[in-house]
């Protein structure tokens, strides 16, 4: 399968953001059977952490696995880092590397094609990822549904304590996590972080990064400063809250604004409330105490 992005994403749109809008769109179960190949200029010009947070959601809407073809952003990426070839050798591994694409008459089982253009920072309100919308919509009606859709949408709106109508914008939460496999890279952090400097949340919340290189390296740049200045918790790389291990639990009926990749009933805890969304929109729920749009917290921030 492959899913075209045409275009570039607007400020403050991320591939978190990608990701959640082809699920919406196709569903969870979109993908279902399938690998997915994800190309366009949108694909082409995120960086490797851009595209690992792409590919790693590939499952939340049914994928296998998900795939980007290697590019000079990948050869950048990889060069001189640890088990990287060296010299000669590493010339062969581009050349080699560089046949690792799709034919132009390659075949697909199924052929996607998504407009960056118009995505909008996104946000789930029910118990799946499908279940997303742009921050400027409202919780939608069940009732404009069809078949097991409008059971599942009930479903979901009692348990996350939500009315048919409300926007998305006027949404409350109790805490924020910023972290997981998904979303905890160092390029995660830092355009939170861009969001949090020199202001303060208000609600607390824990920021865990993806890796202990990673918290090394954010701590050396000053974004674990800014997190804590900000109000939030720095903590060690882990799981943490995204399947509440180590006690990093959202409580029962506790709304909760997260970067990470699932929002299953009980998925941060028994009861818990998940709102999945990039990192920098953390960064804003935090700041504002509900939902909310990251776009005006980046503007005038280089």
């Amino acid at each position: 399968m492959r899913i075209t992005i045409t275009g570039a994403l607007g400020a403050g749109v991320t591939a978190k953001d990608l990701a959640l809008h082809w699920i919406a769109k196709l569903g969870a179960d979109g993908a279902r059977g399938h690998a997915i190949e994800y190309a366009g200029e949108a694909v082409r010009g995120l960086s490797i952490e851009g595209r690992l947070t792409l590919c790693n959601l590939s499952i939340e809407g049914g994928g296998r696995l998900g795939l980007v073809a290697p590019d000079q952003v990948t050869f950048d990426y990889l060069k001189g880092r640890n088990f990287a070839p060296k010299g000669a050798a590493w010339d062969a591994a581009v050349a080699d590397w560089k046949l690792l694409h799709s034919d132009p008459d390659a075949g697909f089982d199924r052929e996607v094609a998504v407009d960056a253009a118009p995505i909008a920072p996104t946000v789930t309100w029910g118990t799946s990822p499908e279940e997303a919308l742009p921050i400027t919509a409202r919780v939608p009606d069940p009732a404009t549904m069809s078949g097991g859709k409008q059971a599942q949408a009930r479903a979901a709106l009692d348990y996350m304590g939500l009315e048919a109508g409300m926007p998305l914008e006027s949404v409350a939460v109790d805490q924020v996590f910023i972290g997981s496999c998904t979303n905890g890279r160092i390029e995660d952090l830092r355009l939170a972080a861009k969001v949090l400097a020199g202001r303060q949340a208000k609600v607390p919340g824990l920021v865990s990064p993806g890796s202990a290189q990673v918290k090394k390296q954010a701590e050396a740049e000053g974004l674990a400063q800014i997190f804590t200045r900000a109000g939030l918790e720095w903590a060690d790389a882990g799981c943490s809250m995204c399947v509440g291990m180590n006690g990093d639990l959202v409580e029962a009926g506790k709304r909760c604004a997260s970067s990470t990749n699932r929002n299953f009933k009980g998925r941060q805890g028994r009861g818990a409330r998940t709102h999945l969304m990039s990192p920098a929109m953390v960064a804003a729920a935090a700041l504002t105490g509900h939902l909310a749009d990251v776009r005006p917290y980046l503007e005038g921030r280089s």
